[in-house]
């Protein structure tokens, strides 16, 4: 074997800034167009990720000071065309391209419908994890909606027959990609469901695949087919970091089809191991209830003594007690006795016809009273009224005409005059004296005297 030269030995770090230094020379600025994988956006504020297509990927990295020229960010699944070059990350010996920029292509206009559908029916509560259901424990039957070519339903059948091979696994055959997909899908859980009975559920699974691949199950007639199904909904929909809207209407979503038929069907040998240890458990807890009953039985038989003991007891007890009751009713009966004879002296005390004698004296001295007071107040009353007429009469105007007055009224309305500006001439005048009237006529008033002449 001929071994080269030594100076010509290298390094790996030689070696690896070698490829380094061609690759960036001669690859100095490439445009590479592929889907988005594992995305990793860490603080360091970089993005990673995997370019791939059906045969190959790429490593690929966006650092922070590019990634903010960016107008759209990139998401997991998104068709890109990313510019940079090529260049080997020395520590892992792995080359990888570091993007300069990068720009959607027509799917990623496709993945944006996709996000305002899946945020449209998130705000309609399609997606709400309080109205999912939970699986039941041992379900009664499968409907396993999938592809009978592909391998998710071989990896479904040959798990679930080695977990518990009794439950029955009705298949539904459905194309899993295409634009026929989602239809049939949707016409394979109405079936299911107007089939199926309490305790059954529904699998929908099929392998991984490209975004176009899984694209029918973002279908929106398919999510609200699942959402109204009367049986509960499993997604076992590609691998564990594909993601479709059916994922997330699904009762339960499985990452694969393997663990969809692990979450939906219990192991068979550990639920015999399960029920062993429960029948051990409870097998324990009734011998131990069984030993505290003996043990309480034993106990109040001690307790027990002969019936006969018991009897002359009570009936010493009944003789106490008639012995007790007997003095106490002849002590009550004393005192009743004694609260009668208080009650009759109080009577005899308050007797109708002491009272009557009584009450009859008192209305007698009353009734004297009262007249005399009645003819006091009489009395005084007429000597008022002797005085107010005499004050009356001496203050009439019948008293004043007898002492000489007259009074002058105007004829015939009878209106007293009271001063000599009242008068007119020609005005007729009664004059009214305490024995008579006369009527006359004023002929003319005096100023100067004060006169009147009359007729």
């Amino acid at each position: 074997m001929n071994l080269p030269p030594a100076s010509r030995v290298q390094t790996v770090t030689e070696l690896t800034r070698s490829l380094k230094g061609l690759l960036e020379s001669s690859l100095a600025f490439v445009a590479v167009r592929g889907e988005v994988s594992n995305l990793k956006a860490p603080y360091s504020g970089h993005l990673y990720f995997t370019l791939k297509d059906r045969e190959a990927q790429l490593r690929a990295v966006l650092f922070k000071t590019q990634r903010r020229y960016l107008s759209v960010e990139p998401s997991e699944g998104a068709q890109v065309v990313c510019w940079g070059r090529i260049s080997v990350y020395e520590p892992r010996g792995e080359y990888q391209l570091l993007v300069d920029s990068l720009e959607l292509t027509g799917s990623g206009e496709r993945l944006a419908a996709l996000e305002r559908l899946k945020e449209r029916l998130r705000r309609e509560g399609l997606f709400d994890e309080t109205r999912k259901r939970r699986l039941p424990l041992l379900p009664v039957a499968i409907h396993l909606l999938t592809s009978p070519q592909g391998a998710a339903v071989h990896d479904f059948l040959a798990v679930a027959g080695r977990r518990f091979p009794s439950v029955p696994i009705l298949i539904h055959p459905v194309p899993v990609q295409g634009p026929a997909a989602a239809p049939e899908i949707v016409q394979a859980i109405a079936a299911a469901c107007q089939r199926g009975r309490t305790g059954e559920i529904i699998v929908i699974s099929r392998g991984g695949g490209s975004l176009e691949d899984l694209w029918p199950f973002n279908d929106e007639s398919l999510i609200r087919a699942a959402y109204g199904a009367s049986l509960p909904v499993v997604s076992a929909v590609g691998h564990e970091i594909d993601f479709t809207l059916l994922d997330f209407v699904a009762d339960q979503r499985a990452a694969t089809p393997t663990a969809a038929a692990e979450a939906v069907l219990p192991d068979r040998e550990e639920l015999r191991r399960r029920i062993g240890q429960h029948r051990l458990r409870q097998r324990a807890i009734l011998a131990h209830r069984l030993a505290g009953c003996r043990q309480r039985l034993e106990a109040q038989r001690r307790l027990l003594t002969d019936p006969r003991h018991r009897l002359e007891h009570l009936r010493l007890r009944l003789d106490i007690l008639q012995t007790g009751l007997l003095q106490a009713m002849e002590r009550r009966l004393h005192a009743l006795r004694r609260q009668l004879e208080t009650c009759r002296q109080a009577l005899d005390h308050h007797a109708p016809q002491r009272l009557t004698a009584g009450h009859r004296e008192t209305l007698a001295r009353l009734r004297r009273r009262l007249a005399d007071l009645v003819r006091l107040d009489l009395e005084r009353r007429a000597n008022r009224l002797v005085l107010e007429t005499t004050r009356l009469r001496a203050a009439s105007p019948q008293a004043v005409l007898k002492k000489g007055y007259a009074m002058v009224m105007t004829e015939p309305e009878g209106r007293v005059l009271r001063s000599r500006g009242e008068t007119r001439p020609g005005q007729r005048l009664g004059i009214r004296w305490h024995d008579g009237v006369a009527v006359c006529v004023v002929a003319d008033q005096d100023a100067q005297t004060g006169r009147e002449g009359g007729r």
